[in-house]
């Protein structure tokens, strides 16, 4: 039996699937173009869903080595009850490195902090090409080390700061864990990766799945290189800007990670798990069958998408 999308998903993906059967994809290299293209297919996928109420945002800046301002979004539950520091999370938006940022992305953090009850600290970390490698890894430590600095007034336990991310976030958070044990802190106590882009070097198509691709393999030859330049695919990419590339994971705090079955990410999300795994790192992994890219965005009411977001809310609690 051959792949195929989900009924469910497919059904609902359709007037999406049949506005993009009559366009040309960018071409390799255009980065404008695929932010042009998906910026606004974000923002519209965010405000489907009603922002929540009972949830407030504060703005709040840190500033990176090079003296660039860093801007993070606070959420938290309006109704919190007052007690004991608790736990909090960092949240890195998709977009491949090179497009998206956290006004697109206030809906989905919103949510789960309305369904979990734990704030979140949305990072704007600053996009390739015009800021390639290590510039937005160092933008996430620099709010992480903010985060960990502020954690009394925010009523947060330093010890109990976890990372998040979908897409390059989950990447930029999966590099920012090894970053945080390469310097020794600070501490890390969860990772979960959402459809994590983690390897610059997957450019093998994989027919099975290349027909259901929303994030294509043409777009992975377009961001490696805006992040990375002439190192993409080559011998010296470190694991900081390419997680996949990590040797040794001893010591990396437990994640949680999940990807689609036709995603283009599909086997390096399962290689990491496994590497993860072998080093003694506890993981949770889910493989969701018949689903692209990014498809609780575009498909929120299905049950693939409430399982996953529901796990997702769990592992944040879990914190």
């Amino acid at each position: 039996m051959s792949l195929s999308l989900d009924p469910e998903f497919a059904r609902v993906f359709a007037p999406m699937a049949e506005a993009m059967a009559g366009t040309t994809p960018p071409a390799v290299g255009d980065v404008a173009a695929r932010r042009a293209l998906w910026e606004p297919i974000i923002g519209a996928a965010s405000a489907a869903q009603p922002v929540p109420a009972d949830v407030t945002t504060t703005e709040y800046h840190a500033i990176a080595d090079d003296g660039t301002k860093i801007t993070l979004r606070w959420y938290a539950k309006t109704d919190a009850p007052a007690g004991p520091a608790g736990p909090a999370a960092l949240f890195f938006h998709g977009g491949g490195y090179i497009f998206g940022h956290i006004d697109l992305f206030d809906g989905p953090v919103a949510r789960y902090v309305s369904a979990g009850g734990v704030p979140m600290l949305s990072v704007e970390y600053r996009r390739a090409p015009e800021h390639p490698f290590p510039t937005p890894v160092e933008d996430a430590y620099t709010a992480l080390r903010w985060l960990h600095e502020h954690a009394g007034d925010l009523g947060v336990d330093p010890s109990r700061i976890g990372v998040m991310g979908d897409s390059a976030g989950g990447g930029l958070a999966a590099a920012l864990t090894i970053l945080a044990r390469e310097r020794g802190g600070p501490s890390i106590a969860r990772q979960i990766l959402l459809m994590p882009m983690l390897d610059d070097r997957t450019a093998t198509p994989d027919p099975h799945i290349e027909p259901y691709l929303l994030w294509s393999y043409d777009d992975s030859r377009t961001a490696w290189p805006a992040l990375l330049g002439d190192a993409a695919g080559g011998p010296d990419v470190p694991a900081t800007a390419a997680p996949a590339r990590l040797e040794d994971a001893t010591g990396l705090p437990p994640a949680y990670i999940e990807v689609g079955q036709l995603d283009v990410f599909r086997d390096e999300d399962l290689a990491y798990a496994l590497k993860l795994s072998r080093a003694g790192v506890p993981v949770e992994f889910h493989l969701h069958p018949g689903v692209p890219h990014e498809f609780d965005s575009i498909a929120f009411t299905t049950d693939v998408a409430r399982r996953a977001v529901a796990d997702r809310v769990r592992a944040l609690a879990s914190l």
